[in-house]
This record gives C-alpha cells, sequence and structure tokens, in this order.
C-alpha cells in the first residue's frame, strides 16, 4: 500500500489560499476527489471557490456555499467539477440520495465537512485540513494535505511545485489558468509585478504502456517522455536566431519551467478560426530559414549535459499510422483482418524508405496555429515565436511544412495551401541551386498521407482512451487532407485501398 505523503502550508490571507489552490488544480483531473475539512470559518468554502473560479478562468464567478443545496455541479471548460458539502448529512448512506455515492465519473469533486461520511469516500483522494492561526492575523490559515494512495504522488508533486515557485521567487505571483493540449503537460500564467511569465508543469510520464516492441507509445515515435528536450530545442532554436521562449528557471529533474511569456496573439482570425495569410508566409519563411541552416544533431542541456536529438524513422512512422488500424478504423465499425495489416504495413514501409533516405532537419511535428504566436513588435521571421517543439526529431523537411498547411484544427484553403508551398519552394530554390521542387513535392505528400493517418488514429484513440470527444470533430478536415495527398501519384496505390478498406468519418 502507497504510504500517504503529507506536507504543510502557512496561508497568510485568502489570496495566498487562492495561489495554492490554484497550484494544485495545475496537478489534478477529472476524477479527483479534494476533501476540505475544518472548523466553522476556517475556509473550506474560500478554498472551493478560489479553485472553481481559477478553473472558470473568472475571478468573479458566482460559488455560493453548498450548505443548504448539498451539492453544486459547475461544467468547465477542463472537466466538471462538484462541490458537496456534507455538514447536514447525518449518515454516509445518505450520499446516494444527493448523487454523491458513486461520485460522479469523469468529474473532479470537492467536498467539504468529509467526516460527516467517514468510510465512504475514496481510498485515493486528497485530504486538506484548514485551522485558524489567529496569532497571525484574522484571516491566517494552516492547510494540512495529505495524499492516500494514489494521490500522494499528486500531493508530494505539489509540495515539490511549492518549492520550486518559492526558489524562482513567484509564490505572490497570480495564477491564471491555460488551456492545456493533449498530453499531460498543463501550463499557467504567473502574474507580477515586472509582468507575466509561463509555469509549465510536465511530468514524466510514458505515454500508454510497453506494447510496442517493449517500449510505450511515446518511446516508440520518439515523444518528449520529459522537459529536457524542450529545453535543449530552445536554446538550439535561440542561439540560432529563431524566436523560441526563454528559459527563465528550470527543474530539469522535477519537470517544472518558468519562461518567457510570448503572450497569446495568433496566426489566425475570426469564427470559425481562418488563417491570417500574412502570418502564414512570415511562418513559411521561417521553416524555409530552418531548413536551410546545417542543424546539429546533438544540443547542449546543461554545462554538464548534452542532448541527443533522435532520428524520424521509418519503425517510428510505421507505429504511427499502425493508430489508424488500432483505434480509428474500429471506431468506424471496420476490424481489420490480420491479412489487411499485414498488407497496411508492407504498403508503408516500402514508401516510406524514400523521405527516410531524405535529407535530415530539424522537424517540431507540431509546428501549426495552436503553437505558434505572432510577436508583431519584432521583424521578419522572428515574428514567429514557437513553443511547442520537445518532440524535435531529425527527419524530412516537408513534414513540418505539412503542419503547417494542413492544420489538423483549422481549414486552411487548398489554394492558400499551394500558393505557400510554391513559396517555400522558391525560398529554398533561392538558398540551394540543387534543391528540387518535383521531389520535394513527393515527399511532401508522402509525409501528408503519413501525418493524417496517424492523427485519424490519434484523435480516435483521445476519444476512445483519454475521453476527449472533441477531437473528434476535426477527423473529417484531417480525411480532406488526407484525400488532397492520395492524388499524387506516387501514392496512386495508397489513393486505392483507403478507398476500398478505410471509412470516412462521421461528418
Amino acid at each position: 500500500m502507497t504510504e500517504p505523503a503529507t506536507f504543510s502550508v502557512a496561508l497568510a490571507n485568502e489570496t495566498a489560499t487562492a495561489h495554492l489552490m490554484a497550484d494544485l488544480a495545475l496537478l489534478v483531473g477529472a476524477g479527483d476527489v479534494i476533501t476540505l475539512s475544518g472548523d466553522l470559518g476556517a475556509g473550506k468554502t474560500a478554498a472551493a471557490r478560489a479553485m472553481i473560479r481559477y478553473l472558470a478562468d473568472d475571478d468573479a464567478l458566482e460559488v455560493p456555499s453548498p450548505t443548504f443545496t448539498l451539492a453544486q455541479s459547475y461544467d468547465l471548460a477542463p472537466f466538471p467539477l462538484i462541490h458537496a458539502d456534507l455538514y447536514r448529512i447525518n449518515d454516509a448512506s445518505e450520499l446516494e440520495e444527493i448523487g454523491l455515492s458513486p461520485l460522479p465519473e469523469g468529474t473532479l469533486a470537492l467536498i467539504e465537512w468529509p467526516e460527516r461520511a467517514q468510510g465512504a469516500l475514496p481510498d485515493d483522494r486528497i485530504d486538506i485540513a484548514f485551522s485558524h492561526r489567529p496569532a497571525f492575523g484574522s484571516s491566517a490559515r494552516a492547510a494540512e494535505i495529505t495524499g492516500h494512495g494514489k494521490a500522494a504522488a499528486q500531493v508530494a508533486r505539489l509540495s515539490a511545485l511549492r518549492m520550486f515557485l518559492d526558489g524562482a521567487g513567484h509564490m505572490d505571483a497570480k495564477r491564471q489558468r491555460m488551456p492545456g493540449d493533449a498530453s499531460t503537460r498543463s501550463y499557467a500564467r504567473l502574474l507580477g509585478d515586472d509582468g507575466t511569465e509561463i509555469l509549465m508543469n510536465s511530468p514524466r510520464r510514458p505515454d500508454g504502456p510497453a506494447i510496442y516492441r517493449g517500449k510505450s507509445y511515446s518511446a516508440a515515435v520518439h515523444l518528449a517522455e520529459d522537459v529536457k528536450p524542450f529545453v535543449a530545442i530552445a536554446g538550439g532554436l535561440r542561439e540560432r536566431g529563431f524566436s523560441a521562449p526563454a528559459i527563465r528557471h528550470a527543474d530539469l529533474d522535477q519537470g517544472f519551467l518558468i519562461t518567457e511569456d510570448f503572450g497569446s496573439d495568433g496566426i489566425v482570425e475570426g469564427d470559425p478560426p481562418r488563417p491570417i495569410a500574412e502570418r502564414y508566409e512570415a511562418a513559411t519563411d521561417m521553416l524555409a530559414a530552418l531548413h536551410r541552416e546545417r542543424l546539429p544533431d546533438i544540443l547542449l542541456l546543461t554545462p554538464q549535459e548534452t542532448y541527443h536529438i533522435p532520428v524520424f524513422d521509418i519503425d517510428a512512422w510505421l507505429v504511427e499510422v499502425g493508430l489508424m488500424l488500432e483505434w480509428y478504423m474500429p471506431d468506424r465499425g471496420t476490424e481489420p483482418t490480420p491479412e489487411l495489416r499485414a498488407e497496411f504495413v508492407a504498403m508503408w514501409r516500402q514508401l516510406l524508405e524514400r523521405p527516410a533516405a531524405a535529407a535530415r532537419t530539424w522537424v517540431m511535428r507540431d509546428f501549426h496555429s495552436p503553437n505558434i504566436i505572432w510577436l508583431g513588435e519584432r521583424g521578419g521571421i522572428l515574428r514567429v515565436g514557437v513553443i511547442d517543439f520537445q518532440d524535435t526529431v531529425l527527419g524530412p523537411a516537408a513534414y513540418d511544412l505539412v503542419s503547417l498547411l494542413q492544420d489538423a484544427r483549422i481549414d486552411v484553403p487548398e489554394q492558400l495551401e499551394l500558393a505557400l508551398l510554391t513559396r517555400y519552394i522558391k525560398a529554398r530554390r533561392m538558398a540551394d541551386e540543387h534543391f528540387d521542387p518535383a521531389h520535394f513535392a513527393e515527399l511532401y505528400a508522402i509525409m501528408s498521407a503519413q501525418r493524417n493517418t496517424r492523427l485519424l488514429g490519434t484523435f480516435a484513440r483521445l476519444n476512445r482512451r483519454d475521453g476527449k470527444p472533441h477531437y473528434l470533430r476535426h477527423q473529417p478536415r484531417i480525411w480532406t487532407y488526407l484525400n488532397r495527398s492520395l492524388a499524387h501519384p506516387a501514392l496512386s496505390g495508397f489513393r486505392a485501398w483507403y478507398a476500398a478498406n478505410v471509412p470516412p468519418p462521421v461528418p
């Protein structure tokens, strides 16, 4: 049995309580349970209100005490939340009447007066016991935080995070929630007297069990499993004159970073969002400039440690496209036979020999609108700020151009895609007379087919495995991009195979 993890915090006022609950919100998620205990007026409801407002990104959100309603639900952006007060129940058997036994699935639960339901709460939970500290002021409190079962690791990480923030001089900074991504990372904006910075929480964690020849999915396809690649690639980009965030403070072992804040001005506009042509042109120019450089395979991480950029090889590509067989096709009611699986893999293995033989550069992998910040006060390609590159590998230059021009989350009109593809090819030709446009266009089509095949599977997996159904709405767009690439003569056999065997997504 996992030993509980406990630490105590002195809270001078409600602002300090809000900071604590924001830090905890960075580490918890759907299905977690947090209990809040203490005497009347000890600060339980204030703590719950602070967390709810942080998760809602609304400091003025009305959060009434659930003393009389017993339970209050909130449909928040990251996940649903239920705030309960058990003061008026007499027996744990009453929990079923108010919808707390069993607790709602996929919901973060904040429960005041948990002692009223002793023995009925889950073994895996976080307990926060508040107490008055009148000697230090009327609003001063102490909080003892204990993690039980699986939650012990979360409490230990909370303690480490608080130490990191204190050491970096940011304990008093206001925390502002930032939306996360499809990974296990989470982010907050730190607002202080000297401006804003970004807090990144990047716990070391493989993506899935070791089922790919003894490796997790993330290891098999060379996804970052800790924060070190981000630090190394950020330094490599900045040294070469590209706009990547400066690392202000780092704990490489724990996976905490404080970085430069690029703001939130993107390269799309409108609702639904559409590309801003000038900014997409600058992003295309930035890629052409990067791909003209002779880039190293090894980067300095610390004065004593280097980072070796992994190679985006055929084995990794095959694991990625295999997500279509594992997740997308079953999700569409088709279970591939062993013969069909073997045919799919053999077909892809042969095609992927072409990009595997191409010249290699840094491939950031997710170089698209959510990860590009527009820095309008800078000039030229420095206006293109990149914030997601921890999964960088060595591979064909065409891959990142596909990521940009076939953005999985927004519609890039085909006319704009072709204009920017031509712009990129012209820029490369001007710098290198040996650059072959026809060969690059073929690699672009192959990498498009590979990436979009993978994305169909990835988004089906995010729905089925991770409970993130909103990614499914992007599948029709990905299907459109995929069929654009399958129109290339080099992929004629694939076009026929997909038409015969792969059902389209639900519109």
